[in-house]
Formats: C-alpha cells, sequence, structure tokens
C-alpha cells in the first residue's frame, strides 16, 4: 500500500506555526522527482522551491570540464531554492536529483512574500541557511584533510539522515562524483566499508547494517553538521 504524503513530513513545514503553514498549503504541489533529474542549473533563476519529502537533492559546484563535486545534500530536513529568499535569485551551483522520491514544490514568489512577512517563516528559513552554510564550509574541509574512508562514511551518514529507510540507490561512479574523487578510490573505500560489516553494497544499492560502526568510524565533520542542524532547527512554535 502506497504511503500517504503529506507536506509536513518536511521538517520545515511541520514546524511552522498554524496560521503560516495554512497560507501556504493550497499552493505546495506534490511532484515526483527521478534520479539524476536537474532542479536548477547554474546561473538560472528557479521558478519553484522544494520541500523534499523522501529524496535527497544534491547542490553540485560544476567546473568549465564537466566535473563536479558536492557541497551539501538537502533531504526532509530542508529546502532548495534559498537564493529565491536571500536576495540573489541565481547561484553558481547546481542542484540534482541524488535519491529518487517525492518532494512539495511551492512558487518562489509565493515563498518570498510570505518570507517578506518577517514571521516564523523568515526566522526558519534563515536558520535552515545558517545550518546548510555549515555543511558546505564543513564539506570543504573534509574534503582537504580527511581520508576518502572518512569521507564516504560522513556522505553515507548524511544521506541516511535525510531517508526514511537504511537503503540507498547509487552507483559507485555517481558518488566519485559526488565526492569529486576517482571511482576506483570509492570501490575500494565502500569494499573495506562492507568487509569490516557497517555496509552492504550490491547493484547499485547501499544498505546501512552498522550505523554505530560508521558513527565510530567516521571524522568529527558529521558530528558537527549534525548537531548544527539539531541546534538550529529543533524547536517547534506553538500553533
Amino acid at each position: 500500500m502506497p504511503q500517504k504524503r503529506d507536506p509536513r513530513q518536511n521538517h520545515l513545514l511541520a514546524i511552522l506555526p498554524k496560521d503560516e503553514y495554512d497560507r501556504l498549503a493550497p499552493h505546495l504541489e506534490l511532484v515526483e522527482l527521478t534520479l539524476g533529474e536537474s532542479l536548477v542549473e547554474s546561473g538560472k533563476t528557479m521558478p519553484y522551491v522544494f520541500f523534499p519529502i523522501d529524496c535527497i537533492i544534491s547542490l553540485l559546484c560544476v567546473m568549465e570540464d564537466g566535473s563536479s563535486t558536492e557541497t551539501a545534500l538537502v533531504g526532509a530536513e530542508g529546502i532548495v531554492g534559498i537564493s529565491l529568499f536571500m536576495g540573489g535569485e541565481t547561484t553558481p551551483s547546481r542542484a540534482i536529483v541524488q535519491s529518487a522520491g517525492s518532494a512539495y514544490r511551492l512558487k518562489g514568489q509565493l515563498l518570498k512574500t510570505e518570507f517578506n512577512r518577517a514571521g516564523c517563516l523568515q526566522d526558519m528559513l534563515l536558520r535552515y541557511t545558517q545550518a546548510l552554510i555549515t555543511q558546505m564550509a564543513q564539506t570543504a574541509v573534509c574534503n582537504r584533510h580527511h581520508s576518502l574512508d572518512q569521507q564516504l562514511c560522513r556522505w553515507l551518514l548524511l544521506s541516511m539522515d535525510r531517508l526514511p529507510t537504511n537503503e540507498l540507490v547509487m552507483t559507485q561512479e555517481l558518488i566519485a562524483n559526488m565526492l569529486g574523487v576517482r571511482r576506483e578510490g570509492v570501490t575500494d573505500a565502500a569494499g573495506d566499508l562492507q568487509r569490516a560489516g557497517l555496509i552492504s553494497y550490491r547493484r547499485g544499492r547501499i544498505s546501512i547494517l552498522d550505523r554505530s560502526g560508521l558513527e565510530r568510524r567516521v571524522c568529527e565533520c558529521y558530528a558537527v553538521v549534525k548537531k548544527e542542524y539539531d541546534r538550529l532547527l529543533n524547536y517547534r512554535h506553538s500553533a
């Protein structure tokens, strides 16, 4: 039986006060997003923002030669399209679907109108943006200073935090593109994790077998990002 979809499966929408949620709810449109689908290209204005509920969106920096590296992940905890309410309108990054699933989209102008009311939505989106900046900064640090094994552990844990299951459909080629490394390196690192009994990898499907083991193996970057998201977004306004 298919799971019932509700906009409040997205954390940001769930913590909105009732009056602000009720203004947005009639305009939220459920969309199905496919693996590899692009939501925005570098330098383009997004007509919509997206609130994922069971999918993951990757924010990527793309180089002139076509190579790319992921700077952040967005799942049910967040929103894709911060440039629309931050005033810049466009961004040099690209947003693609890393894990297929569903999201609710909202016209950008409607979000900006509600944001400019300077109510709880504005406060919540600014808090989320701070958390997202932390993730981007920590990703840059991790990619420079930590081993590929640790980077992969961080990436897996952040991905699983944003999915309702412990399984991720993702090829090693795509993971390599996300991390900005060679596929052979990902093959070796994933093989080490599988031999250690932490993950199972087969035919493009990664299952987490021992989450606590991954958390012991990962660098401090994962904890820094998670702590900041929890600090900034684990609060609830009275409806």
